[in-house]
């Protein structure tokens, strides 16, 4: 009798879901059942057996853009930053590296104590004799990865998968004024492909590369070229693993994206970073106005930044190897230039890369 009472709320309404908690929960769950696919079709790869493309559908799409994923990436690079108790830092480094293969022996701090926190250790620095840049060929990796896709562009539409395409204009955006980039002016009835290519009997070609969580995550410069020009697209921040980007047509189009542009020996050359779930920091070492996965944006918008002034007029001269900038995860490199006919790449789809290793020359 002199027992406390208790008040308790109707049960439909202490379990009742809010629509946004439903969708984050449908969202999350679908995107790992696709995760899931992902990994069976990269292991049916491995083994040889040809995969069948199978694109999403536009609600599947437009559900897994509904996963918060730029909040999730922030919140992630906050985790990264916290700095972790000393006696902790080896069993949580050991574990990444038994998980993603990641060799140590390559770094320039090989002691894990001496990493503060994830982010550090997620950026960590290579010997100098680690990765060589070979000096033979005109074009080396910026990165280490996997090689995705390579070939020449055709119809203004690029692979980021075999099977799977992406439109050039979409990926980059309007052209660059031509007084920027020194380049001549195309005709306005030409295709965009064609607007991009200043020099009678060149072509444009494309490589794609994909970084994995256990590689290396700076990457550099793949030739001796100019930077005139940067644009960053805001925008999601989906899995860019093959696995994804063999399901998602114009993957790297709805993603977000910093594009480098500028000009080598033989006319238009760009580096591409794009962004992933949990790799919304996209660093660029020379540009400091550059800000990725901030809380805001306005849908399909980019923000436009030329390194051409009144007292610097050739744009930022970038030597090949020198270091360009980094993920805080991994993530992919879309490199697409001019180049004459006789342009060879060195390379196999699928096969592993290290930065410095050639791909391709004249």
């Amino acid at each position: 009798t002199d027992g406390k009472k208790f008040h308790t709320a109707p049960v439909g309404q202490a379990f009742r879901l809010r629509p946004f908690h439903l969708l984050v929960a449908t969202g999350g769950g679908y995107a790992g059942y696709r995760k899931y696919e992902a990994y069976k079709l990269e292991q049916l790869e491995k083994k040889g057996i040809e995969v069948p493309v199978q694109l999403a559908s536009e609600w599947e799409v437009a559900l897994y853009k509904s996963v918060p994923t730029r909040l999730l990436s922030r919140a992630w690079g906050r985790l990264n930053q916290v700095e972790l108790p000393t006696w902790l830092r080896k069993p949580v480094y050991s574990l990444y590296i038994w998980t993603f293969g990641v060799n140590m022996k390559e770094a320039a701090v090989e002691d894990l104590h001496h990493y503060r926190n994830l982010s550090e250790f997620f950026r960590r620095k290579l010997k100098p004799q680690a990765r060589p840049v070979c000096g033979v060929h005109s074009v080396i990796s910026p990165s280490d990865g996997k090689i995705l896709n390579f070939g020449q562009v055709k119809n203004c539409e690029v692979e980021q998968v075999k099977g799977v395409t992406y439109s050039l204009e979409s990926f980059l955006g309007p052209r660059v004024c031509t007084e920027e980039l020194h380049f001549s002016q195309a005709p306005p009835e030409n295709s965009f492909q064609q607007q991009l290519v200043t020099k009678a009997g060149n072509e444009l070609y494309h490589c794609v590369i994909y970084l994995a969580p256990g590689d290396y995550h700076c990457f550099h410069s793949p030739t001796d070229w100019r930077v005139s020009h940067r644009r960053h697209f805001p925008g999601s921040l989906m899995s860019v693993n093959p696995g994804v980007a063999r399901w998602i047509k114009e993957l790297f189009c709805h993603n977000e994206r910093v594009v480098l542009s500028g000009d080598w020996e033989h006319g238009f050359f760009s580096l591409t970073a794009v962004g992933a779930t949990n790799v919304g920091s996209i660093r660029i070492y020379f540009d400091q106005d550059l800000h990725t996965n901030s809380p805001c944006y306005s849908k399909g918008s980019y923000n436009d930044f030329s390194f051409i002034n009144n007292n610097n007029k050739e744009g930022i001269a970038m030597r090949k190897g020198e270091h360009l900038g980094e993920f805080n995860l991994g993530s992919t490199i879309v490199l697409i230039f001019e180049a004459p006919k006789d342009f060879k790449f060195h390379l196999k789809a699928g096969q592993k890369i290290r930065f410095g290793e050639a791909l391709g020359s004249l």
